[in-house]
């Protein structure tokens, strides 16, 4: 069951999307602020718009003083300038200020939210199981928030200014319009307000041109933060696996690939600019042109003595005032394509976190059942891929409490996607997992993970910094053979490039024995460190984790001495089912 905001995304209902987008953080635990700040950024965009009228009066008054050469009120002029610029300077700087403040605490709330729901038991994992259209969360979540949340206000407090704009000039240049009338030529006939039919006549042109011209755009700005995306993700992976890449001399294979990746960003950038430059051709003549349509509009009512030159000036800075309004969407063209593309990423992010969430709540999935009985149990279970392939099925399968069981079969059977539906993160088939009530699960994959903390918050991971004793942490370092790691526990650093596997491997017992949990899943746990450190691993499982139940995915014979039953996947049509086998 898909939220609203999902059917939005599929129709492709921007403006709806957008709204709800934006409404949640102003009725969220930091509204007071943000729409206090919201408020006062209003009411100094008003107040400069206020001041704007201000100075095109003063615009007929100055020119006047000029025409007739009145040196006292050229002065008194001056000086009245000179107060409403530093009143429109206070104005402008205070406005960025609070505007940017707002902005911070915006895109801090969203990124929070955003980050909430991706990391909201496994949506990150089923959100890219799904396939959704969500690609490179990362860089939706870093760059496309900020765009967003900075390109809202700005757009959205710039239309409000166009609008107040509008409404104060268009009366001003109406009055203007009337006291110098424009004639038909041999026609006894005079067109009110012709100065706002000119203004509105030539940016709706303006407008709709722009529109026409710009509105591919749209979609090149949304390529254009994908492939940006997808080429920054790779080097990301390069660097994460230069050890792999040097040792293959993968040089060569990697650079080719960067460079077509590199290739897509070059080509859509092309499209951008090959857009822009239409665009731009346009809009600048657009714009140079504006300088002087009002005075020629104007001009008749002036050489035929009706107008002042300060009049003149007045009607050319109000009939400015009134086309810029009105070509509001002119101007802010390229930054409207931009703030769509990044709106239409966020709600597809969003449609794609909701969409993961409800498959994992979906009935017809896999369920995970809590009971009383001390066991884990299969009933009914057919687990499959995403697109619906067969891959795994179990019925009457128990694993019971003290069990240790050793779980094999061919390479790509699904033993893994077993444990991922055990864990409760793999909801794609159907029946039953029964889990004991109040347990606790662990599951060991074969590379651990390591966040970039201190040694010791590292292998303490996910549980809270100092939530185990630093000398305990010691002790089982010297007990899994890495003594030489005890003098490091206060280092950061990036772990999981800096140790070896088999290192990392011998750490994950660490951190299994640190949280001591009823069921432990080893995924291929052992697959990286020699034999004889595999016996030491397990022995050391027996003696500090004497109760926990231990669920093993390995290939090697040795293993076998350290099981006591085995459950294997044996291939009966299209899936692997699960069955008992005896232990050699």
């Amino acid at each position: 069951m898909l939220s609203k905001l999902t059917e939005f995304a599929v129709r492709g209902s921007t403006f709806s999307g957008v709204l709800m987008l934006v409404i949640p953080y102003f009725k969220s635990e930091d509204r007071a602020a943000g729409r206090t700040l919201l408020a006062i950024v209003i009411t100094l965009e008003l107040a400069g718009v206020w001041i704007l009228v201000l100075i095109n009066q003063w615009n007929a008054r100055f020119y006047n003083a000029l025409q007739g050469r009145d040196w006292d009120a050229f002065v008194v002029e001056v000086g009245v300038f000179c107060a409403l610029a530093a009143i429109y300077i206070l104005i402008s700087v205070y406005k960025l200020y609070f505007q940017q403040w707002l902005e911070i605490r915006w895109r801090r709330w969203m990124t929070s939210s955003y980050l909430s729901k991706w990391l909201a038991s496994g949506t990150h994992f089923r959100m890219q199981t799904i396939g959704d259209a969500a690609d490179n969360p990362d860089q939706r979540i870093a760059d496309d928030i900020r765009l967003f949340v900075e390109q809202t206000v700005t757009i959205g407090i710039g239309l409000l200014g166009a609008c107040v704009t509008l409404a104060s000039f268009i009366a001003i240049l109406w009055m203007l319009s009337n006291a110098a009338p424009f004639r038909v030529p041999m026609l006894d006939l005079s067109i009110p307000g012709y100065l706002v039919w000119a203004g509105l006549l030539y940016a709706t042109v303006g407008t709709a041109l722009t529109h026409l011209i710009g509105r591919r755009l749209i979609g090149l700005y949304f390529e254009q933060q994908r492939v940006e995306a997808d080429f920054r993700f790779t080097l990301v992976r390069v660097r994460e696996s230069s050890e792999q890449i040097a040792l293959l001399g993968g040089e060569e294979a990697e650079k080719e690939g960067l460079l077509r990746r590199f290739a897509r960003v070059i080509a859509n950038w092309y499209g951008i600019m090959d857009r822009q430059k239409k665009l731009t051709f346009f809009t600048t003549s657009y714009n140079q042109a504006a300088l002087v349509f009002p005075y020629i509009v104007a001009s008749p009512a002036y050489f035929a003595g009706l107008l002042q030159l300060g009049g003149l000036t007045q009607t050319a800075s109000a009939f400015d005032r009134v086309q810029t309004a009105l070509s509001f969407f002119v101007t802010t063209y390229r930054n409207l394509a931009q703030w769509r593309a990044c709106a239409e990423r966020l709600i597809g992010f969003e449609a794609a976190a909701v969409y993961a969430e409800a498959s994992a709540a979906d009935p017809s999935g896999v369920a995970i059942a809590r009971s009383e009985s001390r066991a884990v149990e299969f009933h009914d279970l057919l687990l499959r891929l995403p697109d619906g392939t067969p891959l795994v099925s179990a019925s009457d399968i128990s694993i019971n409490s003290g069990d240790r069981v050793l779980l094999t079969g061919p390479s790509g059977a699904g033993k893994s996607t077993l444990f991922r539906a055990i864990g409760g993160i793999w909801r794609f088939g159907s029946g039953t997992i029964v889990v004991p009530q109040s347990s606790h699960l662990m599951i060991l994959p074969q590379r651990p993970y390591f966040p970039i903390s201190p040694l010791k918050d590292s292998i303490s991971y996910p549980a809270p910094s100092g939530s185990f004793a630093s000398d305990d942490i010691a002790e089982l370092l010297h007990d899994v053979g890495l003594h030489d790691l005890t003098h490091r526990l206060t280092e950061e650093c990036h772990w999981n490039r800096m140790l070896s596997l088999g290192e990392q491997q011998r750490l994950g017992f660490v951190r299994a024995i640190l949280e001591r949990p009823d069921y432990l899943f080893l995924d291929e746990a052992t697959a990286c460190v020699d034999e004889e450190a595999e016996s030491q691993m397990y022995q050391l499982l027996r003696l500090r984790l004497p109760n926990t139940t231990t669920v093993s995915i390995g290939h090697r014979s040795t293993l076998m001495v350290h099981h006591d039953r085995k459950l294997i996947l044996v291939r009966d049509g299209a899936v692997h089912s699960l069955r008992e086998a005896r232990l050699s």
